[in-house]
Order: C-alpha cells, then structure tokens, then sequence
C-alpha cells in the first residue's frame, strides 16, 4: 500500500469557497482545495505555503479542521497497476491576508477561482473540497466527518 500524507487549505469568503483545477491524466479538469503533500520532515501546517504557491494568495491558518484518512483502492488509482492508496488529509481553515489570484508558475495549478458554496457541489471535484466544506459547517469537536462517498461529480 501506499500512503500519502498531505495539507489542506480551505478558505471560505462571503459564502464563496477557493478552488483550484488539477488535471488528470486524461486532461479532465477536476477541482479541489489548495494544497498537497508534505514534504519529508515538514510539519502539515506549514505545507499551508501551497496557497501562495498554487494561487498567489498570501494565507494563514486560523485553526485545525480535522484530519481524513482513506483508502483508495487500487483498482481507482490513476496510474494502472499502483497498489491502493492511504490518503490523510489533514484540513486547515485558513485566511487570505493579501496577494492576487494567479496561475501556478511552473506548476501543475491553472487559474485558481472563487466559487459560490451554492455552485460548487455542480462542479466535477475532488472529495477534498466537500469533506473542507463539511468540516467548516460542522467544527466536529473530534475533527471527523463520516466519508464522503466517491462517484458522479465526486473523484478520488
């Protein structure tokens, strides 16, 4: 199995989330929250610096969400023939204290865009971005929210 720690960052503004695109191998574009994977011997909260590196907004994390682990079976990895995935995703609600919306420079991230909470569940996105949304609405006291079911609109 492998396993892949990574950080999250959701930023919710006058009732609009930020998104960002990430491609897939097949070209389709599906949104998610900015973030990704910790580096070797980073701490999650400071892999918070993807915000301004996927989008050019200068953010800080006002508080821990919670942490989400799942297991993405190998039969539903993007690359044929990998063996299942642990994701854990740890979740920061985060602020923007400054910077411009822009692409990633070098990077995998087009344009990142504000989107209406309303309008982001009739988007093509990852899970990350409803499992933020309902750790924000909710602040579970435990940092868990049940799992969010993969399928339709919702990817891996």
């Amino acid at each position: 199995m492998d396993r892949r720690l990574a950080a999250y960052a959701v930023c919710i503004e006058d009732d609009r989330v930020l998104l960002a695109p990430a491609a897939g191998p097949d070209g389709d574009r599906t949104w998610t929250l900015p973030g990704g994977g910790v580096e070797h011997a980073e701490n999650p909260y400071d892999a918070v610096r993807e915000v301004a590196e996927e989008t050019g907004l200068a953010a800080v994390v006002e508080r821990l969400l919670g942490v989400d682990s799942r297991v993405v079976p190998a039969s539903e990895r993007r690359v044929p023939g990998s063996p299942e995935l642990q994701n854990v995703g740890v979740f920061y609600r985060v602020r923007v204290t400054g910077g411009r919306l822009r692409p990633e420079p070098n990077g995998d991230t087009a344009e990142s865009v504000w989107t209406p909470l309303s309008e982001a569940v009739r988007l093509r996105r990852s899970s990350l971005v409803d499992i933020g949304i309902a750790l924000t609405q909710s602040l579970p006291p435990t940092g868990h929210v049940d799992p969010v079911p993969v399928g339709g609109l919702v990817q891996h």
